[in-house]
């Protein structure tokens, strides 16, 4: 896996095959000929999530 988002990689193994924002994204998403879903997340350290 060649990503190097954090938020991206703890989401890595879901059903969802999430890509990061960019044009490699669009393009892809307009020779499918399928729909965008956007997704905004962010990643944190265990104790940040507990505050």
């Amino acid at each position: 896996m060649n990503e190097k988002s954090h938020y991206l990689l703890q989401h890595a193994y879901n059903p969802v095959e999430w890509y990061p924002w960019g044009e490699e994204s669009f393009t892809k998403a307009i020779a499918e000929d399928k729909p965008i879903f956007l997704s905004i997340g962010y990643s944190t350290c265990h104790w940040c999530q507990r505050v």
